[in-house]
């Protein structure tokens, strides 16, 4: 149980309130019975030097010094103070003075009461204080911890079911107790929120499938009609503009899809294969030459379309920044797969690493020096990375996808092409970074 937890605070709180009152109470109770039982002994001190005041006050005592006079009562003195170093301890007895007019002149009665008493009492009241309250204490803080957790246990299971709940089974719904508290409405909410956020997910599918019918049929006709018009100047950049606007209707309409969180198809791909095949299918200069270092048999779970668009797109940009060449590389980290791609261009600066991953960036440098793209592909290459458990970061070492890993497909075939686009099928051992 973690320390920060609802019961964890509640249980030290009511403990603490408890012995912070129960405290309070014990030295409360202790100064007042000290207070009345050491009362009680001055009275009947009082008490035994009035009883013998009446015989005084009407007989002479006897003409011996005050101190001398004994009484049968031992607790009983007639005298000065200094009678009182007679009677020691002084501090186990509550004493009492009573002056009393004689025949012969006034003098002072002292009485005394023990305390012994008093103090057996408190020492018993101790007794049974100082081990009770420690075990009243447990006990409240075990019913505490108890009652708070039979309170939160509809809260768990609330958050344990909002917890399984994606995208996949928005239909389903949390537990509401049958108790008709805050617990329960708490309940009815989070029911009644993905009540409206399944009706969301379903409109954005709907708009998603009829905006790609509606953007792709229009598209494809008009690039269609250009191919087959007469080919000029115009013609060609109307069909770089249109396949422009094509690639980016497609662009959008996947992020629309992984923005609704569809679960791709699942099945085990060979990462190395893919990274192959869509590397050499990549856009590409004719002065930039392209290297493959791929190991056999690092399989993933997912979409291979979905692989295959990630390799695309991050290829597409290295291709683009390129000074020279552009390394693909598919090994293992431990238990991760991962995908390098690396080129010697540029790099992207430290400070803009993560910002390269935001929709619609280009860095500047990126708008003066090509026309391609809309700032959109390394977005969807993180956005595919992370629908699949993985990761997409850069670094010193270029572009870095890290899947988990699934398990062994057959070994991937080398494959050369000659000219200044190699691709070589050798091991290259674990990808740097």
């Amino acid at each position: 149980m973690n320390a920060s937890s609802v019961r964890m605070r509640a249980t030290a709180a009511a403990t603490l309130i408890v012995a912070l009152a129960l405290g309070t109470a014990a030295i409360a109770l202790v100064v007042v019975l000290r207070g009345s039982l050491e009362g009680s002994a001055g009275i009947e001190a009082a008490r035994k030097a009035a009883a013998v005041a009446p015989g005084l006050a009407v007989q002479a005592v006897p003409a011996l010094p005050a101190e001398q006079v004994t009484m049968t009562d031992p607790d009983v003195r007639i005298g000065g103070v200094d009678v009182l170093a007679t009677w020691a301890p002084a501090d186990d007895y509550a004493v009492a003075q009573l002056r009393v007019a004689t025949p012969v002149g006034a003098t002072t009665v002292w009485g005394r009461a023990s305390l012994a008493g008093a103090e057996q009492a408190l020492a018993t009241l101790n007794g049974v204080l100082l081990p009770g309250l420690p075990a009243l204490l447990t006990v409240v803080a075990g019913m505490t911890w108890f009652a708070v957790g039979r309170v939160l246990r509809p809260v768990a299971a609330i958050r344990a079911k909002l917890a399984h709940i994606t995208a996949r089974d928005l239909h389903e719904r949390v537990p509401v107790p049958r108790s008709r508290d805050e617990v329960a409405a708490l309940a009815t909410t989070v029911n009644g929120t993905l009540d409206r956020l399944e009706t969301s997910v379903e409109t954005h599918k709907r708009f998603v499938a009829d905006a790609a019918h509606e953007l792709r049929s229009p598209i494809a006709t008009l690039r269609a009609r250009l191919e087959l018009a007469e080919p000029s100047e115009l013609t060609a950049e109307a069909l770089a503009d249109v396949e422009r606007i094509q690639t980016l209707a497609a662009d959008l309409l996947l992020l629309a899809r992984l923005d609704a969180g569809e679960p791709p198809p699942a099945a085990d791909v060979d990462l190395g294969q893919v990274a192959m095949e869509e590397a050499l299918r990549a856009r590409r200069r004719p002065d930039v030459e392209l290297d493959l270092e791929i190991e056999p048999d690092v399989v993933v779970r997912g979409s291979r379309g979905h692989l295959a668009r990630l390799v695309t797109n991050l290829t597409d940009n290295a291709v683009r920044h390129a000074a020279s060449r552009v390394l693909v590389r598919v090994g293992t980290d431990g238990d991760r797969a991962v995908l390098q791609v690396r080129d010697d261009g540029p790099g992207i600066p430290a400070g803009q690493r993560e910002a390269v991953f935001d929709r619609f960036t280009r860095l500047d440098e990126a708008r003066a020096r090509d026309a391609g793209g809309a700032g959109l592909g390394l977005a969807i290459a993180r956005d595919i990375a992370t629908l699949h458990g993985g990761t997409l970061t850069a670094g010193d070492d270029g572009l870095l996808a890290r899947f988990p890993i699934q398990g062994v497909a057959p070994a991937s075939a080398s494959l050369t092409v000659p000219g200044t686009l190699t691709a070589s099928g050798r091991a290259a051992g674990k990808p740097a970074g």
